[in-house]
C-alpha cells in the first residue's frame, strides 16, 4: 500500500473511511447494477403484461395470476439485492480499515 494512502487511513475515522470507499465502490459498480436493475424491471413489466393478457381468457386466468405473483416476488427481490450488496460492501471496507490500522 502506498505511504500516502496509509497516512490517509490513519487520519480518518472508520466511518469516514468506509463512506469514502463506498463512494468509489458505487461509482465502479453503479453501471453494472443499473443494467441488472433495468433488465429486472423489463422482466417484471413483461410478466405483468403477459399476465394481464392471459387474464382475458377464462381458461388461462390461473397462469395470469401465477405471472402476477412471480412479478410481485421480483419486486421484493430487487431491494433485497441492493440491501445485501450495501451491507456486505460496508462490512468488507470496515474490515479493510481495521486491518490497515493494525
Amino acid at each position: 500500500m502506498s505511504e500516502q494512502k496509509k497516512n490517509n487511513v490513519n487520519e480518518q475515522s472508520r466511518e469516514d473511511y468506509v463512506n469514502d470507499r463506498m463512494k468509489q465502490h458505487n461509482r465502479f459498480y453503479k453501471n453494472i447494477y443499473n443494467i441488472l436493475y433495468t433488465a429486472n424491471d423489463i422482466t417484471i413489466g413483461f410478466w405483468f403484461l403477459l399476465g394481464s393478457i392471459l387474464f382475458y381468457f377464462e381458461s388461462l386466468k390461473i397462469y395470469g395470476i401465477t405471472l402476477f405473483v412471480i412479478a410481485s416476488i421480483q419486486f421484493l427481490i430487487k431491494p433485497a439485492i441492493r440491501l445485501v450488496h450495501e451491507v456486505k460492501a460496508r462490512k468488507h471496507y470496515g474490515e479493510e480499515y481495521d486491518q490497515q490500522q493494525a
